[in-house]
């Protein structure tokens, strides 16, 4: 099922993104982080789309990529993309890494999906607040002690990426 829609790329804070429209947004699988594939002015690419927190998406774009795409802040982009179900891996911070290894509860993460990793590391890096960030860490690395794949009591649908959200709602 290909979505085919047209957007702006913009700056927010020091990442360059695309809203998706909410009429693209809503023919998703999901409210939450969805995986796609497809075009941005005809340039193959695969990304997750993070939730805005108002019922759509967004997608950063790497200066590489919008170099490549021929981008430019405050233009038209064309997009085509189709939601896909093999999810690429998160980049997993070091003091997530860190805290894994010393908690011996590296083959629990290495067995858990990659979406899965995705949701600790969204749910992880949802707060500002360095001792919530900690805590989040261990509790995960007990949760996945006793064989928990996710977290639990956790909004999917709002924004993680704090540097360009406000209360999980993209700014």
């Amino acid at each position: 099922m290909s979505i085919i829609f047209e957007s702006k790329l913009l700056k927010i804070g020091h990442l360059q993104v695309i809203r998706i429209p909410l009429d693209s947004s809503k023919k998703l699988p999901s409210r939450g982080m969805v995986m796609v594939r497809g075009t941005i002015n005809n340039l193959n690419f695969k990304a997750p789309l993070e939730p805005d927190g108002k019922g759509s998406h967004w997608i950063e774009v790497s200066t590489l990529l919008s170099e490549e795409a021929g981008m430019s802040i405050d233009k038209t982009v064309f997009l085509n993309i189709e939601p896909i179900n093999e999810w690429i891996e998160p980049e997993v911070s070091e003091d997530i890494m860190n805290e894994i290894i010393n908690s011996n509860v590296l083959n629990q993460w290495n067995s858990i999906n990659a979406k899965s990793r995705w949701e600790w590391v969204r749910w992880i890096r949802s707060t500002l607040n360095l001792d919530t960030r900690n805590k989040r860490i261990n509790v995960m690395c007990s949760k996945l002690q006793n064989g928990d794949k996710k977290p639990c009591c956790f909004d999917t649908t709002r924004c993680t990426v704090t540097d360009v959200s406000k209360s999980g709602v993209l700014l």
